[in-house]
Parts: structure tokens; C-alpha cells; sequence
């Protein structure tokens, strides 16, 4: 009750260290929200992102049209999670998203395996990407960004967020700087395998480790989450 009552206070004189987050009881939360923040960008959404054009123009689509394509995509599955994220919970989104992201790269893979002249291979990769897209946006785009801060005490949670966030940008910088060189070296097969795998262990990670946050309490969460003192 007292730790409780202190929070609701916003005492800012206990301040915490970005070494403690590494550590101690706060671990397990700091861990669910890097973990998760890095499989987010390691399933290759922003290659997507970055490099869909090309996809498209092999398709005899334009740039500019494939970048319409792709923005309505993500704009109808945002707004889906907007509807089902209070009805239906942030992990089931995060599941169904990160599993429906695999199915769209095994649809890649496919697609990758046929010949590139045949008609069947670039609709299957124009509509895995697009399917690829749509999954992400309705649940392991939107979800973590909402989740975190729910599961992280106020205690720490502007420095747990931009540790998490940082993990982020630096899968996503990374991701996005090797994409192309990867793709040359392995071929589009292995890496989208390799994508879908980190899918998959998305799916198993958040069943195992993600609570369900809808409905229940900030302190509710706390207490569920963080060991005793």
C-alpha cells in the first residue's frame, strides 16, 4: 500500500538507474518489452517497408501506386486494431498478427520458388507482401507501443520505454542496412525463411511470456509482473 500510494504521489525523488533496469526485479518487464520491440523489427517489416517498390515493379506496378497499395494495407489493419484491441486483448492481436506475418512469408517463400516470368509467382509476392503488411498493423505494430507502458511501473517507465525504443531503432537500422546484401548473398528464399522464423518465435514468445493487460488495473499488472520486495 505504501509503495502504491507513493506512485499515485509521482514521487520523483527515487530515481533509478539505467543499470538497475538490467537487473533486479524491474528484468522480467524490461526483458518482455526489448524482446519484443527487436522480434517486431527482426520479422523484416521495415524491409518490407523500405523495399516493397521493388517487389512491385517486377509486378509491372508502379512505385508510386505500390506505395498507395502498401499505405492502405496499413492504414486498414491500424484501424482494425483500433476496433478489436479493447475486445478482443493486446496478446491475442499479438498472436494472431505475428503468426498471420509467417503465413504471409511462407506465401513469399512460394512465390520465390516458382519461376519469375510466371504470373502465379508475383501475385503470390505482391499479395504476401500486402497480406504481410496488413497482419503486422493489426497487432505487432500497434500492440507494443501500448502494451509497454502498461507493463513497466511508473517508476521506470520513461527509462525503461527509451531503452526499449532504442532497442528498436537499432534492429531497425541494422535490419534495414543488410536487407539488400542479404538478399543478394542467401536469396529470397532462405532470408524470408529466415523472417518467418523470427515470426514464429514471436508467437511462442508472446504466448509464453506477454500477460493480458485488457481490463485490469495499472497496480493489477504491477503486481502480477514484478517479484515481491
Amino acid at each position: 500500500m505504501a509503495e502504491l500510494l507513493k506512485s499515485d504521489r509521482g514521487d520523483e525523488t527515487d530515481t533509478i538507474k539505467f543499470s538497475e533496469l538490467l537487473y533486479g526485479r524491474h528484468f522480467r518487464v524490461v526483458y518482455i518489452g526489448s524482446t519484443l520491440f527487436a522480434l517486431q523489427q527482426l520479422s523484416g517489416i521495415n524491409a518490407v517497408f523500405y523495399f516493397s517498390s521493388t517487389v512491385f515493379r517486377s509486378a509491372g506496378v508502379s512505385s508510386n501506386l505500390a506505395n498507395v497499395f502498401v499505405g492502405v494495407a496499413n492504414l486498414l489493419g491500424s484501424i482494425i486494431a483500433l476496433i478489436l484491441m479493447d475486445k478482443l486483448g493486446r496478446k491475442v492481436l499479438l498472436l494472431w498478427s505475428f503468426f498471420g506475418m509467417a503465413l504471409s512469408m511462407a506465401l513469399q517463400i512460394i512465390a520465390a520458388s516458382l519461376s519469375v516470368s510466371s504470373s502465379g509467382a508475383l501475385y503470390l509476392s505482391v499479395g504476401g507482401m500486402l497480406l504481410f503488411v496488413f497482419t503486422f498493423a493489426t497487432g505487432a505494430g500497434p500492440v507494443p507501443g501500448l502494451l509497454l507502458p502498461e507493463i513497466f511501473p511508473s517508476r521506470i517507465r520513461a527509462k525503461a520505454m527509451a531503452f526499449c525504443m532504442s532497442i528498436h531503432w537499432v534492429f531497425n537500422f541494422f535490419v534495414g542496412l543488410l536487407f539488400l546484401r542479404l538478399l543478394e548473398q542467401l536469396g529470397p528464399q532462405l532470408l524470408y525463411s529466415m523472417f518467418g522464423t523470427f515470426c514464429l518465435m514471436a508467437v511462442v514468445f508472446v504466448k509464453r511470456n506477454v500477460m493480458e493487460t485488457k481490463g485490469k488495473s495499472l497496480q493489477e499488472i504491477e503486481i502480477a509482473l514484478l517479484p515481491q520486495e
